[in-house]
């Protein structure tokens, strides 16, 4: 038989960017790991989603701006390649689930989040293989990376060609001498697209014209702008900023690709056939490879027993933190864009949805049952 559920206070699901902040900010309450608190996660090595990126991923900032709460990332000091690298990100997770002692279960993968009618103090439980958590409150921080959106085109499944996910990419040396659609109007797709072009022939395909932020403008000014508007919404007033996250940065990289004429994009095309891709005016373009950079979607496939409700394709949320799910208010959800709080899928802008979890959640067990 499997053993009994181990009683905690909060449960956190997912030992990224969001599970570290939130753990951070529960920590700070008084809670202890193991015993009140507990972070499963189902990657085998710290770091998020951050590890399984593509090699050439880099930040839109410098290290400071890039933080999450209680302890700034450590400089990025190669001023030559620009802002800091994805294997800093991931050192930087390391050292900071280690300097505050959050004792992240791995790998433990979440199966279901299930309601514990019969227990008399209102816990939900967590299951995670062989083993189970009852908590008073969860937190799902589980993010987007696991489950990738690929659009549906016809053609997909005759193209003989190789198409894979931003998700999958990991070098441009695998595309060397190529011939390569890279599709998606995003900073994705335009770091993807500025390191494949390098190596190979590459053909860029957005729904819309890309935007580009002007030079000047990186992830300090995005930065500022996520904490103006978060400002403005506590206060009740609207707020436009200057600048979106879906605006493409200008790294380092992305730089040099326009230098080299390859930024021009082509809009979308309307299927695929055996060779290549085409366009509504009959116009096609042979390619050896398609390359998706086509976003993801919350990965809350452990929270389908709870039926939750949603709205636009997410689960709705709100009361004082924004974060707890109006069907089951002992669940919490963080980090996964901002139907969850503003810039909270950044890791500078996850750290006021974090807090303000915590403090509900804190409120919550310390209230008599």
């Amino acid at each position: 038989m499997p053993p009994e559920p181990v009683d905690v206070e909060v449960a956190v699901v997912g030992g990224g960017q969001a599970g570290l902040a939130t753990g951070f900010y529960l920590r700070r309450a008084g809670l202890a790991p193991g015993r009140d608190l507990v972070v499963l996660d189902a990657a085998d090595r710290p770091g998020g989603a951050w590890p399984r990126t593509w090699d050439g991923l880099r930040l839109f900032s410098p290290a400071g701006y890039s933080s999450l709460p209680g302890w700034m990332m450590p400089p990025w000091d190669d001023a030559t390649r620009g802002y800091p690298p994805r294997d800093h990100v991931v050192d930087y997770l390391t050292r900071y689930e280690q300097r505050y002692d959050l004792r992240v279960l791995r790998p433990r993968r979440v199966e279901a989040v299930t309601r514990a009618d019969d227990d008399p103090d209102g816990r939900l439980l967590v299951t995670a293989g062989d083993r189970s958590w009852a908590a008073r409150a969860v937190v799902s921080a589980t993010g987007t990376w696991e489950r990738p959106f690929w659009p549906t085109y016809p053609g997909m499944r005759t193209y003989a060609g190789r198409q894979l996910h931003a998700a999958d990419y990991r070098v441009p040396d695998d595309f060397a001498g190529q011939r390569v659609v890279v599709v998606g109007g995003g900073n994705s797709a335009a770091q993807v697209l500025a390191e494949v072009s390098t190596v190979a022939q590459t053909t860029w395909v957005t729904a819309r014209e890309p935007r580009f932020l002007p030079d000047d403008v990186d992830g300090r000014v995005l930065f500022a702008t996520a904490r103006e508007r978060i400002a403005a919404l506590e206060q009740g007033r609207e707020h436009a900023g200057v600048a979106g996250l879906g605006d493409i940065v200008m790294v380092a990289s992305v730089k040099e690709a326009r230098d080299r004429g390859v930024l021009r994009a082509r809009p979308a095309f309307s299927r695929l056939d055996r060779d290549g891709v085409v366009w509504a005016d009959g116009s096609r373009q042979d390619c050896d490879a398609v390359i998706w950079c086509t976003g993801f979607r919350p990965a809350l496939r452990h929270l389908q027993p709870l039926r939750l409700h949603t709205r636009d394709g997410h689960v709705r949320v709100g009361g004082p933190s924004g974060t707890a799910a109006l069907d089951e208010p002992r669940l919490h959800l963080v980090g996964y864009g901002d139907w969850t709080g503003p810039a909270s899928a950044t890791l500078a802008g996850v750290g006021p949805s974090a807090r303000a979890t915590a403090a509900t959640i804190e409120q919550r067990i310390s209230s008599p049952a």
